[in-house]
């Protein structure tokens, strides 16, 4: 029987995921194949004092990761995408993107209804800058503070009272089954998601033929194509996951034209440069890349070099 180690951080989401990835592999190649977890502690996992932001450098849930693909100890590994840099190390490939959860934001709070219907100076906790960014820009007297740790860290803080609402993924949300007393979906076009967000990533070894065969029935098309149009947008932005970029794609009816949606902001949501292009499916990446120079031109490159104390 064939052996495959997936290499996951060891959350309780990271798990389900790997676990739903791991069961899926199992049940397609029953008999033939079996697949055991690798959980590796990554220097985003370790740091949960600090905001994100300030801990700096692209990769923070994935490096000690695909060190592990490198090394020989995983063959594959399974990301949340919008953790996933958009350069990978040389030698590694993101080969596989099954179908999509929900890509949105979700708002949650014990008392309030919306991120409208919250009082004003209300404290809003987020670990992301993108978050920050959107709120602050619809309600600029907003408190916000960060809030770090796992999912089922974050629900017990706002139900201790530590905060009066606070935004994650709704993806996470979903797949773990929680919920908190009031829930509000904020998503497109008001709220744009993380690039990637809501998409799972699977990352092997170039060049890997058995692990490219293996997984190849995971792999959903129309996911695929509206992630990679988000990654060309945040690659030429030469952006990571820890600031205010948002970039969300969506396939036509037909399947045949894909639109995108990107933004870039200041940290307070003062500024805000939000932009869309649509094109054929087949130019994914060129659209996403169009976008970002759109975007960049408009003012988002002075954005994002005082975010990256470039001046």
């Amino acid at each position: 029987m064939k052996k495959l180690t997936i290499a996951t951080r060891g959350s309780k989401l990271a798990l389900w995921q790997a676990n739903h990835i791991k069961a899926g592999i199992e049940a397609q190649h029953a008999g033939k194949v079996s697949v055991e977890l690798l959980v590796i502690k990554t220097m985003g996992d370790k740091i949960l004092d600090v905001a994100l932001a300030k801990v700096g450098g692209k990769g923070l849930f994935v490096k000690e990761i695909e060190e592990a693909l490198l090394d020989g100890r995983a063959d594959l590994a399974v990301h949340s995408m919008k953790d996933v840099p958009a350069e990978l190390p040389s030698g590694l490939v993101l080969g596989v993107v099954p179908e999509r959860e929900d890509p949105c934001d979700a708002f949650l709070s014990v008392h309030y209804n919306s991120l409208a219907g919250l009082p004003q100076g209300a404290t809003l906790g987020t670990s992301s800058l993108r978050r920050q960014a959107q709120a602050l820009a619809l309600r600029p007297d907003l408190s916000v503070v960060t809030l770090r740790g796992n999912v089922d860290t974050r629900l017990r803080k706002l139900t201790e009272g530590q905060f009066d609402a606070i935004i994650m993924a709704a993806a996470g949300i979903n797949r773990l089954g929680l919920s908190a007393p009031k829930q509000d979906r904020l998503g497109p076009p008001e709220f744009l998601p993380a690039v990637g967000q809501g998409a799972l990533g699977i990352e092997y070894r170039a060049g890997d033929s058995d692990v490219i065969e293996l997984l190849d029935f995971l792999n959903h098309q129309a996911t695929r194509c509206c992630v990679d149009a988000e990654r060309a947008f945040l690659l030429e932005l030469e952006g990571g996951c820890q600031v205010p970029i948002a970039g969300y794609a969506q396939l036509s009816e037909d399947g045949e034209r894909i639109e995108l949606a990107g933004l870039v902001a200041d940290e307070k949501g003062q500024e805000v440069i939000r932009m869309s292009r649509s094109g054929p499916v087949a130019d994914a990446e060129a659209l996403g890349r169009d976008l970002a120079r759109q975007v960049l031109s408009k003012g988002g490159k002075a954005i994002l070099d005082q975010v990256y104390g470039r001046v």
